[in-house]
């Protein structure tokens, strides 16, 4: 399936949206070809997006459940002459928060990207870094490849910090209008999902492959069931209609969560616990076969663990074929052997990991520790494990109940899915630990006036929540939202500011490249 190629903003936004979209576009290519002093070539566009259920197990290789949303991130790109060193020169419409940067591509070996530098730039490169890559492979290039030079200028409105993956979007355009600009015409969706999740990691956070897997697959209209074994496989599902009509609403608590900054002790520290857990699993149940090596961070998982256990104790040759129901039912035993073997409420420090698992010190940082940068006295395994193996099941009980949602029978349908939902609220904030008292006042205002299911969506610590709300109580929650939440923190916020906080989000569609920029 090839990345499509748009010539009207009609078939990238809803209706609604194309004015407004009309005149950001434009003003955005205005700017490209005052700075560069030529129009831009084609705008490259990736969606961020909001993740309905299955919070914190893509990278445990379990499935999940986002939609694309209409904000973006957009690049309007120009070919420089082949004649010169090839270099990018990269501005940003948003100049005062992003400054321009300019940077030769080096004629051999990979493109340098800063880690540790809080470089807005770096999410270019990584995309730039592993577009290169594969057309390196692609045109069996050997070390010869370099890419072309270009002029980019950078737009985003997907709030940065706030879990509806700005990065991600980023890093998806970026690569889709690397592969372009060198002559590409028929980009393969699998495969720039595939370099994005692998790329997105050299700015120093391990994700998992959910962000990328919507903004490039989406579909306006549906939203996104993602696998990642045996391989990544995205299937769109349509949302049933229901009366009163389901809805769901995005609201942005405004705590930003740079995933980058505070991933020492949040995120990377989740993926590291994570591993970590499924390696002590296998230890304390006595696997024979090691772990088999995946697509997860750090190259085994939970869902690794999973299907080894039951491979050897049930001879279950291939777990990505077992029915749904049997697989539920293997969770829900995963669930039990955790309780029972991951005993220590308080977490196991290093030395009493390294005691249990046959490692030294050395050993366990080179094997955990040495791709991340985290900060911990104590790793909470059996929480970690607990959460990811719950929320898989709940995934699959979403599932099953929009497979079998009949019409008469909505407001059942609404509160069973609610439920699910406030379920994974509960645990993130109690078991993962990755929420925060804003995100739980605004899960809590949106129940009290009438939401079916609040939670967060994305890392967590801060960001936003989403929220499956009837129709006719969408306004009831917005109003809670405003008279309880925003003006009591800021009595001063503007309407306008309002209107960003909250989003009434519909399916949108993934990424998309603009050839005929002169015509919108």
């Amino acid at each position: 399936m090839e990345v499509p190629a748009a010539t009207s903003l009609m078939e990238i936004y809803p209706e609604d949206a194309v004015p407004s979209e009309k005149q950001r576009w434009e003003l955005l290519l205005s700017e490209f070809e005052q700075k560069y002093e030529q129009p831009a070539g084609f705008v490259a566009r990736s969606p961020g997006r909001v993740n309905i259920i299955g919070e914190h197990i893509d990278y445990s290789l379990y499935e999940v459940f986002p939609m694309a949303v209409t904000a973006d991130v957009l690049l309007a790109v120009t070919v420089r002459p082949s004649t010169e060193p090839p270099r990018i020169r990269i501005a940003n419409a948003n100049k005062e928060k992003f400054p321009e940067r300019n940077f030769e591509i080096p004629p051999e070996g990979e493109i340098p990207i800063d880690a540790s530098s809080l470089e807005w730039s770096n999410y270019f490169k990584c995309g730039l870094r592993a577009a290169s890559k594969l057309l390196q492979q692609k045109r069996d290039a050997g070390d010869s490849f370099v890419s072309i030079g270009m002029d980019v200028l950078v737009d985003g409105n997907v709030p940065a910090g706030a879990g509806l993956s700005s990065s991600a979007a980023f890093v998806c355009s970026s690569a889709l209008a690397v592969m372009k600009a060198n002559g590409e015409d028929k980009i393969d969706k699998k495969e720039l999902t595939e370099l994005a999740i692998v790329s997105e990691r050299a700015v120093g956070v391990n994700s998992g492959g959910m962000d990328q897997s919507a903004s490039v697959f989406a579909l306006r209209g549906s939203a996104l069931y993602v696998s990642f074994v045996p391989e990544l496989s995205v299937r769109p599902v349509q949302i049933p209609r229901t009366d009163p009509e389901m809805t769901f609403v995005v609201a942005h608590s405004f705590v930003t969560s740079n995933k980058q900054e505070s991933g020492p002790v949040c995120y990377n520290l989740r993926v590291v616990e994570c591993t970590m857990a499924a390696a002590l699993l296998a230890k304390v149940v006595r696997l024979k076969s090691p772990l088999p090596k995946d697509s997860s961070p750090l190259g085994t998982s939970l869902r690794g663990f999973h299907d080894t256990f039951f491979m050897e104790n049930e001879g279950v040759a291939d777990n990505s074929k077992t029915p749904v129901a049997e697989f539920e039912k293997q969770l829900e035993k995963l669930v039990q052997l955790t309780e029972d073997y991951l005993i220590q409420e308080e977490g196991y420090t290093r030395e009493q990991l390294c005691d249990l698992l046959g490692m030294s010190i050395e050993q366990l940082h080179d094997r955990f520790l040495s791709s991340l940068l985290v900060r911990a006295e104590f790793f909470k395994l059996r929480q970690r494990a607990l959460h990811v193996f719950g929320e898989a099941i709940r995934v699959i009980k979403f599932m099953s109940l929009l497979a079998s949602a009949g019409p008469e029978e909505s407001n059942k349908l609404l509160e069973e899915l609610g439920g699910l939902m406030n379920q994974t609220q509960d645990s993130c904030r109690d078991i993962y630990e990755c929420s925060c008292p804003e995100l739980d006042e605004l899960c809590f205002l949106a129940r009290s006036a009438g939401a079916c299911g609040s939670r967060l969506t994305g890392a967590g610590w801060g960001g936003c929540s989403v929220h499956l709300v009837p129709k006719d109580k969408v306004e009831a929650v917005k109003d809670s939202w405003i008279n309880e939440y925003y003006k009591k923190r800021w009595p001063d916020i503007t309407d306008e500011r309002l209107k960003e906080a909250i989003v009434v989000s519909k399916p949108g569609s993934g990424s998309y490249i603009f050839k005929n920029v002169g015509v919108l």
